[in-house]
């Protein structure tokens, strides 16, 4: 009998790739069946392991097939509670005639078996940078929205019905992809209008984009599971130009990542072969849950920043083009740098990042050479980082 990660996987495939299951394979005793609910569970995928099991008869455990029950009309739930305020959103941005671009799982869903198999915690649309806050304040008077935060790509609004929006003016997140980042600033280029006033992107950029967002999180701990369904979704259920893709990987200094990570999707979802590289690459991933851990974020960014010392450094004092990431107002006055770094620690202190961050940096002097030997060999196959 297979593995538990390995029979997520294959209940995973059958549910959404349609690839069939022998019922054999699956005689998990109780305890094995309550781990499995929990790994995938972790990943926010226990909905789609839960339905692969009912629908193939393969759980008589009235108990944990509860569970799993309650994971799939959960997410039926968060689907239909996000559709609903995505249309609300689209009609009322229509009618003010802003040009605007559903991303991520709003669009990659409808290429789902069903579009509740494909999960998410919030709505994210790109508006152009000069209709931000007209955006903003249309959403708050006409649909009652409430502002969370701005940061340094997006603005965090809540509905009154508790779903969370990310209404993005740029693309580029953080300062971890540097090369990556120049191809999205030029995100509108590969826009075509649909419907009035919503765009939506080419196929070579939105898959660009999804591989430039799994290598974001990537970087920070972990990316989950979930992209991976979603790349073998985009390979296998649309047709495209592959050359058109594999230009603006290649622009971006992003095509070994996507060749690795698809070559494990294909592992996982179409019983390919593991290589050295996936089988690291699967460990790291399984390892870090749906959002990552904090053990492979310190040990990545080590890896990044030149060793433990100069690790706690960038977390002690933030490059100016890092910080005006976290705060937009800085763009353009360097000279106020050193204010904005005591803003900064003052909002640890008091908002609850200390302890966060004393955390990190214990993380930091414990982290063995050996891990951090691991974690460079695999970014440097996976091409993020250069070989020394």
């Amino acid at each position: 009998m297979e593995s538990l990660s390995g029979a997520m996987m294959r209940l995973i495939a059958n549910e959404v790739c349609k690839t069939p299951v022998e019922p054999k394979e699956y005689g998990f005793t109780d305890e094995e069946l309550e781990k499995l609910y929990k790994l995938s569970k972790s990943h926010d995928l226990a909905h789609l392991v839960g339905d692969a099991f009912i629908k193939n008869n393969l759980i008589s455990n009235s108990e944990i097939k509860s569970k799993f029950e309650k994971q799939i009309m959960t997410s039926v739930y968060r689907y239909e509670n996000i559709n609903y305020e995505l249309n609300r959103l689209k009609q009322v941005i229509n009618e003010a005639e802003i040009p605007f671009i559903c991303l991520k799982g709003s669009v990659i869903r409808r290429y789902y078996p069903e579009p509740w198999m494909r999960t998410s915690c919030d709505i994210d649309i790109l508006v152009h940078g000069e209709d931000l806050l007209r955006t903003e304040n249309l959403l708050i008077e006409k649909l009652s929205y409430k502002t969370e935060g701005k940061g340094s790509h997006n603005i965090s609004l809540f509905s009154e019905g508790g779903v969370h929006l990310e209404l993005h003016y740029t693309l580029i997140e953080s300062d971890i992809l540097d090369k990556a980042d120049l191809v999205l600033e030029n995100v509108w280029e590969y826009a075509f209008p649909t419907d009035k006033y919503e765009y939506l992107l080419t196929d070579e950029m939105f898959y660009y984009y999804h591989i430039a967002h799994m290598a974001k999180h990537f970087q920070i701990g972990g990316c989950g599971v979930r992209p991976f369904i979603d790349m073998w979704v985009l390979n296998h259920r649309l047709t495209f130009d592959k050359e058109k893709r594999e230009s603006l990987l290649e622009n971006g200094g992003l095509a070994v990542f996507a060749k690795q990570c698809e070559k494990l999707a294909e592992v996982w979802f179409d019983g390919g072969e593991h290589t050295e590289v996936t089988r690291k690459l699967e460990n790291y991933i399984l390892g870090g849950g749906v959002y990552g851990n904090v053990n492979n974020r310190v040990a990545v960014q080590q890896v990044k920043r030149g060793g433990k010392f100069k690790y706690a450094l960038s977390r002690i004092w933030l490059p100016y083009d890092v910080l005006k990431f976290h705060y937009p107002s800085l763009e353009g006055k360097k000279i106020l740098l050193p204010f904005y770094e005591i803003r900064r620690w003052g909002k640890l202190l008091f908002k609850g990042g200390a302890k966060r961050g004393i955390n990190e940096l214990s993380i930091n002097n414990s982290t063995t050479p050996d891990k951090q030997a691991q974690i460079s060999a695999l970014l440097c196959d996976l091409g993020l980082h250069d070989k020394k």
